[in-house]
């Protein structure tokens, strides 16, 4: 596997920071090495919010994501500041309702997923939204088995939303595929 360098953007009160978690996690229980950090606007809710994870099989030795070779964006503010740090090879994702000018991203692979429309219509839980983000950027990564990944998601989501959560993994992963198509 090659190094992933994940970086996820949102507002506070979208779990980009759980997520990161979770896919870090999940890459762990499958012997790899990561590295998992987060911050956010002093808002908390609301505010911004930026999560990373670094997943490689050989040791990391910086544990900052420079140039990720994945984004994931929630909000159009949170894609309009961190698209600003991207290189060329860049995967880009971002949630359906985000507007991302062709002409400055022409050479980067963009993937637009109902990620949140998704959450509220079929998972009906917009809450859920972080869950169907890490089953996206897995699809495409491919940073953890799916063994692993439901694991971990069922590791740290509350008591009895298990099989709800898992279902957004999966709808997650099935966007991706039908993207890449």
């Amino acid at each position: 596997m090659a190094k992933e360098q994940l970086r996820f953007t949102g507002s506070g009160g979208q779990g980009v920071i759980m997520g990161t978690i979770i896919i870090a996690e999940a890459a762990f229980m499958d012997g790899k090495k990561v590295v998992q950090s987060q911050s956010y606007g002093p808002e908390a809710r609301g505010g911004f919010s930026n999560a990373e994870a670094i997943i490689d099989d050989e040791p990391i030795h910086y544990t900052k994501v420079i140039k990720p070779t994945l984004l994931l964006s929630l909000t159009q503010a949170s894609f309009d500041k961190y698209s600003k740090k991207i290189s060329k090879k860049t995967i880009i994702m971002v949630d359906e309702s985000i507007e991302v000018p062709e002409r400055t991203f022409e050479s980067h692979q963009v993937i637009q997923l109902p990620i949140l429309r998704s959450a509220v219509e079929t998972i009906q839980n917009k809450m859920s939204a972080n869950i169907i983000c890490v089953g996206a950027v897995n699809e495409v990564v491919k940073a953890a088995s799916q063994k692993s990944l439901e694991e971990a998601v069922l590791n740290h989501v509350p008591k009895g939303t298990g099989d709800l959560n898992l279902k957004a993994l999966h709808l997650g992963a099935d966007l991706a595929k039908a993207a890449l198509k």
